[in-house]
């Protein structure tokens, strides 16, 4: 079974903390086939490894992790990826994906110029 774990920093903002998760559940409805759950780096609940822990407890074998953020900082390239890979080092049979955040994408542009009404 193929979960994908969206991350982002994690919030002292509930607000913010909240809308991963629509974000989560928007992307799991699109995707039936594939469990599709969140995390944050730090600062509050769920973090990286319990999430991780419950993909595999059940029947998780291949995780996707996706740095939910726009540019290619610490975060999304050094903390995200050692946090995944410490936290599913236990897991041996795990397979562990990593992906770019979101950065430069056309969908990107086409929501921007959507939010300024062009």
């Amino acid at each position: 079974m193929k979960a994908i774990i969206i991350i982002d920093h994690g919030s002292r903002y509930e607000g913010a903390n909240k809308a991963l998760f629509h974000v989560v559940d928007r992307m799991q409805a699109l995707n039936p086939t594939i469990m599709i759950r969140g995390a944050h780096m730090e600062l509050c609940d769920p973090d990286i490894p319990t999430v991780i822990d419950d993909c595999v407890q059940q029947g998780v074998t291949h995780i996707i992790a996706h740095p939910y953020m726009l540019a290619p900082g610490r975060h999304a390239i050094r903390d995200i990826p050692n946090i995944v890979h410490e936290s599913a080092a236990k897991y041996p049979h795990l397979f562990v994906q990593i992906t770019e955040p979101l950065g430069l994408d056309d969908g990107i542009i086409r929501v921007i110029e959507k939010r300024c009404g062009l």
